[in-house]
């Protein structure tokens, strides 16, 4: 009897690794999920001007120092969201009141972000987040005075994720596992951070011109080098690259992960991600979306398949379409289509996207990711 019910949950199993996600991909499908994107994204906004809080806790939540973890928190969920208001192009006048009241939040808060204390680096995120919708308001301004602001306190941001900069080079996110307590981070710096931070640097140095600090990018470049396998699998930290075998460091557990690390190293001027290689990690993102999908919406963290938890999902989809920018046009088009339609497939009806209980985090993070995406694929899609 157990082996049939083990037959019957590995059978089980195997079919949703193998799912294949539908939807009909054209510009009226969708214009009608971004519009329903962002109207998710109005209707959830704090009347700060903010999104997500401290709140629909759990029986299992992140570790969460209060009240800093969770600055940094809504300052990542509310800068992804904010991206993904700006991406979508809706100019309708609740839309633009909504970026309007977001950016005086911006402006407002970003500039007291801190990490909570010296066991997480959570702001991090916020940082590189931040500086992501900086860059969009920037881009969005009607006047020199409005551009000037924002590129100001885009490179305050930077300045600030310069100082959390780990002594290995580049970020992560925890310092709880050496038991020191330094000034500087010394716990584990992670590639993925690392990318994401360092892509933000460089779309608000290419857009708005703000400067970087060249010792820390090359240190930091020089860390998620060190973590690359040499098929461009990335393992998950510093401390891994010693266990590159367990699960979570093999090709399946790194689908997002190669992402947003071939982005990075391609765009900070490796020869070594070719156009070859960023293909065919698309491809393989594409055909193995499954052991991602797996982990969505799963409470406890690295449960799943290859170790993967559910916030691998949507950030390894807005990171695809960074990786796969780097390709010329006529390869673009038929990833934007494949990826167009898991975002289409994926969508919840309430209008949004999200793949972890993250306290009421999660929907803003998830949508301002799915957002972008989206709207990338619509750019490269034919009109």
């Amino acid at each position: 009897m157990k082996r049939i019910l083990f037959a019957l949950v590995a059978t089980a199993t195997a079919v949703i690794a193998q799912e294949k996600p539908e939807a009909e991909v054209n510009p009226t499908t969708i214009a009608a999920s971004i519009k329903r994107g962002v109207d998710f994204l109005i209707a959830d906004q704090n009347e700060n001007g903010s999104w997500g809080g401290p709140t629909r806790t759990k029986g299992l939540n992140i570790y969460a120092p209060l009240p800093g973890a969770h600055h940094a928190f809504r300052a990542g969920a509310s800068g992804l969201a904010l991206s993904g208001l700006i991406d979508s192009g809706d100019t309708r006048p609740e839309t633009l009141a909504a970026i309007a009241k977001a950016g005086t939040w911006m402006e407002t808060e970003l500039p007291k972000l801190r990490r909570a204390d010296q066991t997480t680096t959570y702001n991090a995120w916020g940082h590189a987040y931040g500086m992501r919708a900086l860059t969009r308001l920037y881009q969005t301004a009607k006047d020199e005075a409005s551009k000037e602001k924002w590129k100001r306190l885009a490179q305050e941001q930077c300045d600030l994720a310069n100082r959390y900069m780990d002594i290995n080079g580049g970020w992560g996110y925890l310092d709880i596992y050496d038991g020191l307590t330094t000034q500087k981070p010394t716990g584990i710096t992670t590639c993925f951070t690392t990318a994401t931070v360092l892509l933000a640097m460089r779309e608000a140095r290419d857009v708005m011109g703000i400067k970087l600090d060249d010792k820390i990018v090359k240190a930091s470049v020089a860390s998620v080098e060190r973590q690359r396998e040499p098929d461009f699998s990335y393992v998950y930290s510093q401390s891994h690259i010693y266990r590159p075998r367990i699960p979570i460091n093999r090709p399946a557990g790194s689908l997002a992960r190669s992402q947003s690390c071939n982005a990075t190293l391609r765009a900070y001027g490796s020869a070594l991600v070719t156009d070859a290689v960023i293909d065919e990690w698309a491809n393989r993102f594409i055909d193995r979306e499954g052991f991602l999908s797996i982990g969505r919406k799963r409470p406890i963290p690295h449960e799943s398949y290859f170790q993967i938890s559910g916030y691998f999902y949507y950030y390894g989809v807005f990171y695809f379409t960074e990786s796969v920018e780097f390709l010329p046009p006529a390869q673009q088009t038929p990833h934007a289509e494949k990826l167009a339609r898991l975002i289409l497939f994926r969508q919840e009806k309430d209008g949004s996207w999200w793949d972890y209980p993250l306290y009421d985090y999660h929907q803003p993070y998830g949508t301002g990711y799915a957002l972008m995406a989206l709207s990338w694929c619509r750019e490269k899609l034919p009109k």
